[in-house]
């Protein structure tokens, strides 16, 4: 284990604000992983994990270990008449699952192409993109107790996935550390083509019997149209859940916004949160170090200078104005650390 001391995290963010871990570790390795949280449990210090850094935002320096998990590899373990089984290392980019998957010839998560962030934070939150969402494709994980150093596997019933959600973020928050993903990849093309812009994306590239591989491109055409780059420009993606409403909010809504997108959902109708951010005049808002993209409403950016603070301002201010005029409290879908 090479444990740093004062070790800057804004080149392991996305939004690359300012925040500096007092202690910090990159574990590739289960058993590295083991060794660093029996460290912090003997010093008491508080955990942070950090995966791609694709969805935090940091307010402040954070105190403690700062645990980043690099565990790699891509493997096929298993086939059955309907599926593909592979096991993914936490720390394996998520772009570089779809792009392995479509190499090999495995479906299923083609839709989900450019999505930022690292493999292990996919079931956290319930990573989901253009009619698709991880769980779909989930058969299971291995994470281990923090507090006892036992790797658990977790099924996907144990996982109780939700809309951008899982147990770990809710009854088992702050208590695993996710080393492993295993995927359930069917064998017979799934292909999505209805959310979105995908099946008009692909009647403009005169693609009309699409695989796997022209939905994944034509999916990152789309992202590439809509969203800023962070090597670019700093930002998270999608700062903003899309609410789900139950109908009798729902039906409140569409009698004085008939044309509010929206979607079926478990438990009652989603409604776009971009959508609601443009129409209260949002998109395109400048603060100078930092603001909302000009082409996607959902998405804060930071331009350079800017503080956490300021993003999470810019973020409340957001909030207030949409349930002002709408009536929808929008859920941060960023994780905001240190938190309070």
């Amino acid at each position: 284990m090479q444990l740093e001391a004062h070790r800057s995290l804004a080149d392991l963010t996305t939004f690359g604000l300012p925040s500096t871990a007092e202690h910090f570790v990159c574990c590739e390795s289960v058993e590295v992983a083991k060794e660093a949280l029996a460290w912090r449990s003997r010093s008491g210090c508080p955990l942070h994990v950090l995966g791609g850094g694709s969805n935090v935002l940091f307010t402040g320096d954070l105190p403690g270990m700062v645990l980043r998990l690099g565990i790699d590899g891509i493997q096929e373990v298993h086939k059955d008449a309907e599926a593909v089984y592979v096991r993914v290392g936490a720390g394996v980019p998520w772009h570089d699952v779809v792009q392995a998957s479509l190499d090999r010839g495995w479906n299923g998560l083609e839709n989900l192409s450019l999505i930022p962030g690292s493999t292990g934070a996919g079931p956290l939150q319930n990573i989901g993109a253009y009619g698709v969402e991880l769980e779909e494709r989930f058969d299971s994980l291995e994470a281990i107790d923090i507090a006892s150093g036992e790797v658990h596997t977790f099924s996907h019933a144990d996982c109780q996935f939700g809309y951008r959600e899982s147990v770990f973020k809710r009854a088992l928050k702050g208590q695993f550390v996710i080393t492993h993903v295993t995927f359930r990849l069917p064998l017979v093309p799934d292909l999505r083509l209805e959310y979105g812009a995908i099946r008009a994306e692909l009647d403009r590239e005169g693609v009309d019997v699409p695989d796997a591989r022209a939905v994944s491109e034509a999916v990152i055409r789309i992202r590439r149209s809509k969203l800023p780059d962070p090597a670019v420009i700093g930002n998270a993606g999608s700062f903003f859940k899309n609410p789900v409403l139950d109908d009798a909010a729902f039906d409140s809504l569409v009698k004085s916004h008939p044309d509010v997108p929206n979607y079926p959902a478990p438990n009652g109708v989603k409604v776009a949160a971009g959508w609601l951010i443009d129409r209260a005049g949002w998109k395109g808002h400048d603060r100078g170090t930092h603001g909302v993209h000009d082409r996607q409403a959902l998405v804060l950016v930071h331009r350079g200078g800017a503080k956490g603070a300021d993003l999470v301002k810019l973020a409340e201010d957001i909030q207030s104005d949409v349930f002002a005029k709408f009536g929808v409290a929008l859920e941060r879908e960023v994780n905001v650390l240190p938190v309070g």
